[in-house]
């Protein structure tokens, strides 16, 4: 593929530490905060970590149109250029995974390694029924029953069972208080996303940490990526979709241990 001509940086970004470039891309309904704030630290830690919020979360203004991968992965590694990073690793979580996977096959003399965790390269059925009904039911303005629809399906199921009735009751408000105005347009981009065309042109090494009790982006979907990538190893963590808030110690442990590795 010729090389593709960024576009100027439009996203917020936020940018921590020095060292070797580190590029995040969050999850649909997210932002860098949310699902990278837990770890943050520890990624710094000898890196330069460029995070991007996408268009309607953190400081990025929402989206008037429909998102397209093309532009969140262009963007993306624009972010990273723009701080003087000339290579860097590619960091992504969930919907992240696909804009990274897109990122590499479109820019694959920027990206070096990736890290992909809760990966999926199309929606299954499953993905793509619960992301329609989680567009739909944010368009509505039903806060308050997409988060009890989105808090089981988040949470690995001991997790959930732990939480006291009154904490339950206040992290679905929380969680229905916290969405951000961009989440329609995330989810209708995870109802659209195929990058299985990608997988067999990217050949850089890749770590694929599956979330084996994720009932959103199920294991079978990150197998599939897994499997499709030259370079691939495959790691577990026994969480729901929320490795951050579940156990954020371990899901450092395996980035960490994968960057120390790809760097010698």
């Amino acid at each position: 593929m010729p090389d593709i001509t960024l576009p100027e940086p439009a996203f917020a970004r936020s940018v921590h530490g020095t060292g070797p470039g580190l590029l995040l891309a969050h999850g649909a309904g997210g932002s860098i905060a949310a699902n990278y704030g837990p770890i943050l630290d520890g990624l710094t830690v000898g890196h330069t970590v460029v995070g991007v919020d996408f268009p309607g979360t953190g400081d990025t203004l929402r989206s008037l149109t429909p998102l397209a991968l093309d532009e969140l992965a262009d963007q993306l590694v624009a972010a990273a250029v723009a701080e003087g990073l000339e290579t860097f690793t590619a960091v992504g979580y969930s919907l992240g995974t696909a804009v990274a996977i897109r990122a590499a096959a479109r820019h694959p003399e920027r990206i070096t390694a990736m890290v992909l965790t809760a990966p999926f390269a199309r929606p299954n059925a499953r993905l793509r029924l619960n992301a329609e009904h989680w567009r739909d039911l944010y368009a509505s303005g039903a806060h308050a029953p997409l988060a009890q629809f989105l808090v089981p399906l988040a949470l690995g199921a001991s997790v959930l069972e732990a939480v006291p009735g009154d904490d339950l009751d206040a992290l679905l408000q929380a969680t229905a208080r916290t969405l951000p105005p961009g989440s329609a347009e995330h989810t209708d981009l995870v109802t659209r996303v195929d990058v299985r065309e990608d997988l067999a042109r990217i050949t850089v090494p890749t770590l694929v940490i599956s979330t084996t009790e994720d009932l959103l982006v199920t294991p079978d979907l990150h197998r599939e990526v897994a499997d499709a990538l030259p370079d691939a190893e495959l790691v577990e963590i026994p969480t729901g979709h929320l490795p951050f808030a579940e156990r954020p110690d371990e899901w450092l442990k395996l980035i960490t241990t994968f960057l120390d590795r790809s760097a010698r």
